[in-house]
């Protein structure tokens, strides 16, 4: 038996930095090149056979290793990272990395960029130990993950008889959340025009203000008791199963750490305890990300234009065609059809799973050999995945592994996560590989 396989910290700390501050210059859409030649690179160096597969938006990077066993996972990572925000509010340069009592700061360290990294690393010591792993790996790297994936959609889908994906929290334990789903989005503009000119206020009497149309339709799609409005669209979504009530009733969050994690003193609606871990992983939801109206300024007037981006996440029997279309009827019947309701792009159904399926039991069994616990298995992810753009059908069992925890900050000042933890994720790697495909008895 060989011996077995360990990340080198420091190979690891280096790609980060390097990756990190390719992402720091990549201001416009050109600036993709370096990273995706970067994210190639570290492949090839480790054995993978790599294509960019590129479109009018940031180009995918898929990587491919044949191992001992047909069996083919599939590794799912994205490169884009939130915008950094004021650098003032920064304790160094978000695209530095910078490391201080084993904890590790920058941009995308606990979002996209350190999963990615660590885990190409957990391949790379497989490999230098067994000279070959234990499965076909193939890893695809887009770039859009965080506006809805739009170039996954044009790509070939891959045959593969399992996903693994990364996102979620930690519980209060320390144990990675294990999901068995991940839910599904779609994004839409709602348009509203008035004159064709801005107007002084005293027009108000007659003629109309399209930002209260935006307004209006917003309230219209949902209420103050944060229920979606909309005809028809809690139809095809169904209550957890017997076998998911019980795995929900087995969850305990956390929930003071999450307020001060969070910065908040209660959840939406008053919801704790099941209620609240059921609502975040069986339901889906509505949300307004921005307004904007024209022209800008702080004059007092009438605008010319006003819009309001609204997000779905979705779940499965949820499809973003359905979603948007019974928004748009919706509206029309409350007097609101000239609010236009456009799509924007990307989007895609959610990954539907079982929770006893065999690979989510691996997952969960490599999960406690890591980190000495059994996992905490819940039915889907509380967070959107473009996970059934990626294989053919039938869609194979897919799991996404927590990574993080909220404190981390992915999409605020000063991301972080610790070293450890980071190293335990791609030990977690190495150790399903084992469990999907047992390791080679070649001589040392």
């Amino acid at each position: 038996m060989t011996e077995p396989a360990f990340i080198h910290t420091s190979r690891l700390i280096v790609d980060l930095e390097d990756l990190m501050a390719l992402i720091g210059q990549a201001d416009r859409r050109s600036g993709y090149d370096p990273i995706v030649r970067r994210i190639a690179a570290m492949m090839e160096a480790r054995g993978l056979t790599t294509e960019v597969f590129t479109s009018a938006g940031a180009p995918i990077v898929i990587g491919r290793r044949a191992g001992r066993s047909p069996y083919t996972l599939l590794l799912y990572h994205h490169y884009d990272v939130a915008p950094a925000g004021p650098w003032r509010h920064w304790h160094q340069d978000p695209y530095l990395l910078a490391e201080r009592d084993g904890v590790l700061y920058g941009r995308g360290v606990s979002e996209g960029i350190g999963p990615l990294v660590t885990q190409l690393n957990a391949l790379a010591a497989l490999i230098e130990i067994e000279h070959e792993l234990p499965c076909e790996i193939v890893m695809v790297v887009e770039g859009e993950q965080l506006i809805g994936s739009p170039a996954l959609a044009g790509m070939s889908r891959i045959a593969a008889d399992a996903v693994l994906a990364v996102g979620g929290e930690l519980d209060a334990r320390g144990v990675p959340f294990c999901y068995a789903a991940s839910k599904g989005f779609v994004q839409v503009l709602l348009e509203a025009r008035g004159a064709r000119s801005p107007l002084l206020t005293g027009m108000a009497a007659s003629v109309g203000n399209p930002l209260w149309q935006i307004v209006w339709a917003l309230g219209a799609i949902k209420n103050d008791q944060e229920e979606v409005l909309i005809d028809d669209f809690y139809d095809s979504v169904t209550g957890p199963t017997r076998e998911e009530s019980r795995l929900l009733r087995a969850v305990t969050l956390d929930e003071a750490a999450r307020h001060r994690a969070l910065g908040t003193t209660a959840f939406v609606a008053g919801l704790t305890g099941m209620a609240l871990i059921q609502a975040e992983t069986t339901l889906p939801t509505c949300n307004v990300s921005a307004i904007t109206f024209e022209p800008e300024g702080d004059l007092a007037r009438i605008p010319t234009r006003a819009s309001a981006r609204v997000d779905f996440t979705l779940v499965p029997a949820q499809s973003p065609e359905l979603v948007v279309s019974q928004t748009r009827a919706h509206l029309a019947t409350r007097s609101l059809g000239d609010v236009q309701v456009l799509v924007l792009p990307g989007g895609y159904s959610a990954a539907a799973g079982r929770t006893d399926d065999p690979f989510v039991r691996t997952v969960c069994g490599a999960i406690c050999q890591i980190v000495g616990a059994m996992p905490t298995l819940l039915p889907c992810a509380p967070l959107q995945l473009p996970l059934t753009l990626l294989c053919s059908e039938p869609q194979p069992p897919v799991v996404v592994i927590g990574f993080a925890t909220l404190e981390s900050a992915p999409f605020g000042a000063n991301e972080h996560i610790a070293l450890g933890a980071l190293v335990r994720h791609g030990q977690l790697l190495i150790e399903l590989l084992y469990s999907l495909v047992p390791p080679a008895d070649v001589p040392t």
